[in-house]
């Protein structure tokens, strides 16, 4: 009997009793305040009149009304990179002891973002949350005695001066609970393994040794992890050696380009619950199982507005025009693509963190990603988001029995006129490109008006090359690096695009 878990389960059923519902738009109120409250005496503070804005009958529309949107280049610029030159209460009480570094999917330098022990707390709190929700998806007492496998990036962090650099999901795995220790794997030694083909080898030399019940990481570099555990023992699935997995936690992508694939590795069926961790904070998770959505953290440390999703607001870098409009959360609409803007106890304000998001539930504050603002194709029109690509790609999987977990498109000039020129991931690489194309074409045609309205004028067509998905891993790990929050970017310029052509063709 899993007296253990038993009890743990319990505690948490007990605690989910006893919370009472909060309020989402009342929430947020309060964190704004907060922010204000903390940040006043800053140099960030001070500049926007913080004073001013909380004496306000309106905080929240003084505040939009004072502060513009900063992406992260404005705010480094003009506020952040005083912080590297020692300099206190920049825009945040204190100077950071972390700064992770995060190059995104644009493959450029990293960027350095603030990190307090203020959303250290708040990351940590969130992921308890996160625990006690767990109540909602009915899973035996048994599982929460079994251990579970973080893969992220090396907890190895880089010291600098006063304060350590690396990427979010190392620090957060560094400052895990003493209490969280024992279940953690692979564990401090091997995590702290800075290459990740080494820390993954070690992974597979150890994985007999553990009992993993849950499993937590972006999709695409979990599966090569457990493709290498498979190959290591032999296996003809993770069950084999992982009989009792039950749950990953996924985040970082949309999982649904992956799901083939990832299942393809599974000996049973699991609970996959999603969450939305970032550079600047832990935005959202998976509260309950009725739907894949994700229920914004309101009421620990971020502030959110958001910008309606158009293209006479979207910059062509992704950023956001000086005029675009924000609401708050007690105005969203349901089935709207927002931009997401964050302010937060780590000193970012007003800030683009390039996500698109859509309310499946105002009440609950439930959400989906839907994009990316970089990545949103609106070359002669076609208005075409990221969300609707991997829905074409889903229809893809099943039409032709395919596995596609990644893919990557450019809308590329030819002498003709544009065509939308599709590089797709895949093991099964004799497919007919062309009745691929056509595919895309026609449900693209059904799913989004605005690209059928360009595909009658100037947008001519389709082009569709095949490649497996170890290209795609090793463009990856020649721009940026392999593993931890490193992501393929689904959409690229001409001139990367004619590097990662060259790429491809070299390969």
């Amino acid at each position: 009997m899993a007296i253990i878990g038993n009890i743990i389960k319990g505690v948490i059923q007990i605690k989910d009793t006893l919370t009472p519902d909060s309020n989402p738009v009342e929430n947020q109120k309060e964190v704004l305040k907060s922010l204000l409250e903390t940040a006043k005496d800053t140099a960030f503070g001070k500049h926007y009149n913080f004073d001013a804005i909380l004496e306000n009958q309106n905080p929240s529309t003084r505040f939009a009304d004072s502060i513009p949107y900063f992406d992260y280049n404005k705010i480094n610029d003009e506020w952040w990179h005083r912080l590297h030159q020692n300099e206190e209460d920049i825009t945040w009480p204190g100077n950071p002891d972390y700064f992770a570094l995060s190059s995104g999917t644009t493959g450029k330098s990293s960027k350095r973002i603030p990190v307090t022990e203020a959303m250290i707390e708040s990351i940590r709190n969130t992921g308890i949350a996160q625990v006690f929700a767990l109540s909602n998806f009915d899973l035996p007492a048994d599982f929460f005695e079994k251990e579970i496998m973080m893969l992220g990036s090396s907890t190895d962090l880089i010291e600098k001066e006063d304060h350590f650099e690396g990427e979010i999901s190392g620090i957060s795995a560094s400052n895990i609970p003493f209490w969280f220790r024992g279940y953690y794997k692979p564990g401090e030694d091997i995590s702290k393994i800075d290459d990740w083909d080494t820390r993954v080898q070690k992974i597979a030399e150890h994985a007999k040794n553990w009992d993993i019940g849950a499993l937590s990481g972006i999709p695409s570099w979990l599966e090569l992890m457990l493709k290498k555990v498979i190959e290591y023992h032999n296996l003809d699935n993770i069950h084999d050696i992982w009989p009792n997995l039950q749950v990953y936690t996924t985040g970082g992508v949309a999982f649904q380009p992956y799901e083939k694939s990832f299942n393809a590795l599974m000996g049973k069926p699991i609970t996959v619950i999603d969450t939305y961790l970032a550079s600047e904070g832990f935005i959202a998770f998976q509260a309950r199982p009725e739907t894949t959505a994700m229920q914004l953290v309101t009421d620990n440390g971020i502030y959110f507005e958001f910008v309606p999703f158009k293209a006479e607001y979207i910059l062509e870098d992704g950023g956001l025009a000086a005029d675009a409009p924000s609401i708050t959360l007690a105005e969203v609409e349901p089935d709207t693509d927002y931009v997401l803007i964050m302010s937060t106890v780590a000193g970012a304000w007003r800030y683009i963190i390039g996500d698109t998001i859509m309310f499946t539930d105002v009440e609950r504050a439930e959400i989906k990603i839907t994009g990316r603002t970089k990545f949103f194709l609106n070359t002669v029109g076609s208005q075409l988001s990221v969300n609707k690509m991997n829905d074409a790609m889903m229809h893809l999987e099943d039409k032709f029995g395919m596995k596609i977990p990644e893919f990557t498109i450019c809308a590329k000039e030819f002498e003709d006129g544009f065509y939308h020129c599709w590089y797709l991931g895949t093991e099964q690489t004799t497919e007919d490109t062309t009745k691929i194309a056509e595919a895309i074409d026609a449900f693209l045609k059904d799913a989004n008006k605005n690209y059928a309205v360009a595909r009658s004028k100037a947008l001519k067509g389709l082009k569709v090359k095949l490649t497996s998905t170890d290209t795609f891993n090793n463009w990856s790990a020649k721009n940026k690096k392999k593993g931890g929050q490193v992501k393929m970017e689904r959409v690229m310029n001409e001139e990367k695009f004619k590097t990662w052509e060259d790429f491809v063709n070299q390969n």
